[in-house]
């Protein structure tokens, strides 16, 4: 049984479980997903492989779209680059990433499952309205931009397909408005998992057109930067895109809110984990495989690379027309999906700010701000791909990694300050490896952050300009950890946002308490040096990009 109260808090008293942090009863009922339904309150032990597989088939979605999503129109051109350019030597980066992905988004299911709070609104709770319009203006900014960029892919795709462009766009945006506008989760989720089937289409592509076995698993397996140090910075910036299009910071919005409109619990946490696994083999494969034939076309290709298009070109002069209206096929079916995401991302993130209902569980007349939301930012990134010229498309794109590479220290930031806090996750906190390598990812987010601004404003950044920054921000890290253990020594305990000796057990059934029983978290005045420093750099770092892209629009 579920009760609101008077603050719009869902209390679940099922089983006589304490009040919870969950703010919506359409977030509280039974698991409907797409390929199975369980039912609230179904605490029954899965013995035997079938019952486990039927509960894994019933909760996949949320980490299987958050990371097909992220192989979307900017990933192809990204991994098309690192193909046609370097070909398979830059395939290492992509098993790099296999744990940054994993630790990031398994932090943020194990949020959404045990607070049954969106992303977004947290920050603004935990952290106050200062800190929590820095990362939801940041994300706004970032989606909408992103968006353009999947309505610019598949704009790419139905031309090369032959199809008109107006009609098609139009159409693409009325289909991903009325997915989501049914009212039905699981009819939506049944959309997505499709698209999220079709992203396999890279695979028989692949097989087609298939590249050097040895080459792609000597690029795995030896990490090279191509070019030596006359063509590092060059490397560099494609290495920081493949990050940037790679870890973006809308997943983290966007998985942790579908966790909770799933409403999965803590109970199904080591199946939403498998999920998550999954995924990231899915997305690990396509950006290999389109990096491979990248790879390929570049050899049937004159000039230098230009957008995912070339890729389809150079399939079709290596394999014929099939395989490259099959890779455009492939190319909007991620832009498709990617667009789904990000616009869910950007309003379930307004729906936790407004405080409104925002879940798909409910039809338009429930959540009229939620839906208006998810059409609105959709209307706008189609309407600005019908109207500009290719030339400032072609500016956006790039504009959208710039601003995500330099942005991404930020949401990291967050999440690992709300998964070490004891109030909000108890049990679920953090534990000290995942804190140590969570904060050594952040140290080399924002150098690679740095690297990137610096680039952007100074196209012509030599390789001994990078290692400087890179070394300087080695120096800094060590000496900040370097402090941590000398003061960890004098205190003879821990920081506080290493957990130890904490009582973990009675997981399943822990939830976060009334989001008003927590107040905000009172920072420590290193954390708030800390936090200024870096949003002050982001300020700034992201005013320099835009005045640089506004520039690149205009010609100059």
């Amino acid at each position: 049984m579920t009760t609101a109260t008077l603050n719009g808090e869902v209390r679940d008293t099922q089983h006589g479980a304490s009040p919870s942090a969950v703010l919506d009863q359409a977030h509280v009922g039974d698991i409907k997903g797409a390929f199975g339904t369980i039912k609230l309150g179904d605490h029954d032990e899965r013995a035997g492989l079938s019952a486990k597989l039927k509960t894994l088939l019933a909760i996949v979605g949320p980490g299987l779209i958050v990371m097909v999503g992220d192989n979307d129109a900017g990933a192809f051109a990204t991994y098309g680059q690192a193909g046609h350019d370097y070909g398979t030597k830059l395939l290492w980066t992509l098993l790099l990433l296999v744990p940054v992905l994993y630790v990031n988004q398994e932090m943020v299911l194990r949020l959404g499952a045990v607070t049954g709070v969106g992303h977004a609104r947290l920050i603004f709770e935990r952290f106050g309205r200062f800190w929590g319009a820095f990362s939801v203006i940041d994300l706004f900014i970032l989606n909408a931009l992103t968006l353009v960029t999947e309505f610019i892919g598949i704009t790419l795709a139905t031309s090369y397909l032959g199809l008109p462009k107006v009609p098609s766009v139009m159409m693409a945006a009325l289909v991903i408005v009325a997915a989501a506008m049914s009212g039905s989760f699981q009819r939506f989720e049944r959309i997505a998992l499709t698209l999220c089937v079709g992203s396999l289409l890279l695979i028989p592509i692949s097989i087609m057109a298939h590249p050097s076995a040895g080459s792609m698993t000597h690029g795995f397996v030896t990490p090279v930067l191509p070019g030596g140090s006359g063509q590092m910075a060059t490397v560099m910036l494609v290495v920081i895109g493949i990050v940037g299009t790679t870890v973006a910071p809308w997943q983290l919005f966007f998985q942790q809110s579908y966790v909770i409109d799933k409403r999965i619990t803590p109970r199904f946490m080591k199946y939403e984990k498998a999920d998550l696994g999954l995924g990231i083999v899915v997305v690990v494969v396509g950006a290999a495989a389109t990096i491979g034939l990248g790879a390929v076309a570049a050899a049937h290709l004159a000039g230098p690379f230009t957008d995912a298009d070339d890729v389809a070109r150079g399939l079709t002069v290596y394999g014929g027309r099939v395989l490259g209206d099959m890779f455009a096929v492939a190319l909007l079916d991620a832009s498709i999906i990617g667009a789904f995401a990000v616009s869910l991302s950007t309003a379930y993130a307004m729906g936790d700010c407004l405080k409104i209902n925002h879940s798909l569980h409910r039809g338009v007349k429930q959540a009229k701000g939620f839906y208006a939301v998810y059409a609105g930012i959709i209307a706008f990134a189609a309407t600005i791909v019908l109207v500009a010229s290719d030339h400032v498309q072609g500016v956006l794109t790039v504009g959208v990694q710039a601003l995500a590479g330099v942005l991404l220290p930020s949401a990291s930031v967050y999440l690992l300050l709300l998964c070490v806090d004891k109030d909000v996750l108890g049990p679920w906190v953090n534990n000290r490896k995942t804190t140590v390598f969570t904060g050594s990812v952040i140290a080399v987010l924002v150098a690679l952050s740095l690297v990137l601004t610096g680039s952007v404003l100074d196209q012509n950044i030599t390789a001994g300009q990078i290692e400087a920054i890179l070394g300087g921000c080695m120096v800094v890290a060590l000496a900040f950890g370097g402090w941590l253990g000398i003061r960890a020594l004098r205190t003879r305990r821990a920081p506080d946002f290493v957990a130890e000796h904490l009582d973990r057990s009675g997981r399943a059934d822990w939830r976060t308490p009334p989001l008003d029983q927590l107040g905000q978290v009172r920072f420590s005045v290193g954390t708030r040096v800390g936090l200024t420093v870096l949003r002050g750099y982001l300020a700034v770092a992201t005013v320099l990009v835009a005045v640089k892209l506004v520039s690149m629009m205009l010609g100059h």
